[in-house]
Formats: structure tokens, sequence, C-alpha cells
């Protein structure tokens, strides 16, 4: 990676090759307590093997975008980013009993699948996945203490840090609490908000920013960019979670429907909606899991025909416009406003 230059495929690969080497001392220590504890540091393991590292980069143009330097030191506490992304990736596919992330089981059906001679085997894995969960966790706010950064600058951040745990949890809380409730596009954007938005871009840039000692006008302009951001790169999650192609996202596309989740895709639907089609959507969500694919295909042709993914990509392109403003009125250096731009960019343009 060119310093004042950002390469995705570069600053990629600077951040795995940080994240398996941590990651890797840290499970070889777990196994040495005892070999029966390989299967957990496994799902450690590939709980981090893979990602586009975009909450790294946003931390790390914080950074720059506050005059600081390329730094290792800062490199490894923008990695810690990935391993609060991998525990609310684990809890999250074992809230919502997902089968699949990035193509290969979640931790909980991977673990599920080495336990199978166990008594309990389910309750035993779900167990173990939320403990992996718990454990990234715990190392993402290790990884973040012992980065090699000066103390002080570690102590301007740890608000923030609080602030980012404390909003992680209560977004993943709403969820739950809200999932199955009527379908309320403002309550999907506060979920949106609190579950993803702020953990994904705006948290990590204003971390990386504060390290660097970013003052009070470049912390706002952080938050009025990222906020925006990151309801725009959860609102393309949702359609690509159900319109996109499985093969291409990594995920199993029904998934959000057969737990009725509360997205705003699915709250837009239920505000255009007459009263035969909401009982139609009733009907159908109401199956659950057991929701078969001609189900999912129906619900599909009738969030088209009201138009609702057309409402979403308008929502995404408000959100990213608004970003872009925020950035343009903030005057960065090239580099990191190219960066900035080009982030922006990666987060909301995914490919179905």
């Amino acid at each position: 990676m060119v310093a004042d230059r950002y390469d995705p495929g570069a600053f990629k690969a600077r951040v795995d090759d940080a994240l398996r080497g941590f990651v890797g001392r840290e499970t070889d220590q777990l196994v040495a307590i005892d070999p029966e504890l390989i299967p957990v540091a496994e799902q450690v393991e590939d709980a981090v093997a893979d990602g586009k590292r975009l909450r790294a980069a946003f931390c790390y143009w914080g950074w720059r975008a506050a005059g600081q330097p390329d730094s290792d030191a800062l490199l490894l506490a923008a990695a810690s980013m990935e391993l609060i992304h991998a525990a609310a990736v684990v809890h999250d596919d074992l809230i919502d009993d997902s089968p699949l992330r990035h193509g290969r089981p979640t931790a909980h059906v991977a673990l599920r699948a080495r336990l199978r001679q166990r008594p309990r085997t389910v309750t035993a894995a779900r167990s173990l996945a939320m403990l992996v969960g718990d454990l990234l966790m715990a190392l993402a706010g290790q990884l973040f203490a012992t980065s090699g950064l000066p103390a002080a600058y570690l102590a301007r951040a740890r608000p923030l840090w609080s602030a980012l745990a404390r909003e992680l949890i209560a977004g993943e809380c709403l969820e739950i609490l809200r999932t199955g409730t009527a379908p309320d596009t403002e309550s999907s954007l506060k979920v949106i908000r609190y579950k993803t938005a702020k953990y994904t871009v705006e948290q990590p840039l204003l971390i990386g920013g504060v390290l660097g000692g970013a003052g009070d006008r470049l912390r706002a302009g952080f938050s009025a960019y990222g906020l925006p951001l990151g309801e725009a790169f959860q609102l393309r999650d949702d359609l690509l979670g159900l319109f996109g192609d499985p093969a291409r996202t990594g995920k199993a596309s029904p998934d959000d429907l057969r737990t009725a989740r509360p997205t705003a895709l699915l709250a837009e639907t239920w505000r255009a909606a007459g009263e035969a089609e909401r009982a139609e959507l009733r009907r159908l969500l109401a199956r659950g899991r057991s929701l078969d694919a001609a189900g999912v295909e129906t619900v599909r042709a009738l969030m088209t025909r009201l138009g609702a993914p057309e409402r979403i990509e308008r929502m995404i392109t408000d959100r990213v416009a608004e970003a872009t403003d925020a950035l343009a009125g903030l005057a960065l250096p090239g580099s990191v406003s190219a960066a900035l731009t080009a982030l922006a960019g990666s987060a909301t343009v995914r490919q179905f």
C-alpha cells in the first residue's frame, strides 16, 4: 500500500496479515489449554478469515484525516474493528439461526457438525458459538489496547469504544424486540442505525480521528458523512439479502423473510400494501422457517409490484448524496477525500 493512496487490495492484505497473526497466537494459547478446544479455535479463526475490511479502512482514514501519517500501530488498532464485526456476525447468525455466511456454514452450524457424536448437540453447538462471539469481542479490546499506540491516544478514544459496544448491542436488542411487530419504516431505520450504520462507518471514523487528535469540526463532519453512509450500507445489504444471488452474497437469501426481521424493505412493502395484500403478507410471514421457495417468490413479486425495492434504492441514493456532500464540506487533503469517496462506493455499490 502506498501510504498516501488508498489501494483496497493492499490495505486488505495488511489487515488480513495483522488479524491472522494476532488471532493465530491467541487460538494457539486457547488450544494449549486443552486440545478439545480445537473446534472452537477453528471457528474463531474462520470468523475473521473473510471481509473487505471496510471498518478497518474507515478507522485508518479517520486517523489520516486528522493529519497523521501511515502507522503500523494504528493499523492494529483499526484491525480491532474487524474483530468487533466478527463477534457481531457470529452472534447475529446465532440469533437468527442463519445457516450460511460467506458461502460457508455459520459458526453454530459448523460446530454442530463437529459435535455430532455428543449429547445435546444442537444446544452445545449454539452455546459454543455464543462463546466464540464473546471471545472475539474480548480479543477486539485486547488488540486495540496492545496496538502500540501511546496510552494518551488510546485514552482519548475509550469513551467512543464504550459507545460503539453500547450502541451495537442496543441495535441487536431492538431488532429482536421488534421482530414480528407491525412493520414501520422509521422503526426499521432506527434498528439499522444502531445495529449496523454506526459501528460500520461512523464509529470507526470517529475512533481513528480521535486517536489522531481530530477536533470538533472534523468529528462532526465524520458523523455527517458516516451515519447516512452506514445506513445506505445496510439498506443495500437488505436488498441483496432478498433479491441477491446467494452465490454472490454468500448468505441464505430468504432469511430476512423467514425470521420476519424488521427491515425497511418489508416496512416499505407494508406501507404501500392494501388490506388484501397485508393479509397475504401476514399469512406468508406466519410460516416462519417453513416458508418455502414459492412463498418467498410470492413476497418478492408483491414487493416488486408495490415498488418497495425502488423506494429503498432512492433511500440509498439520497443517503450517499448526503454523505458525499458532508465529505465535500470538510475540505480534506486530496488523498483522504479520494479514499473516503472510494469507500463510499465500496460500501454501497455491491452486486446482486
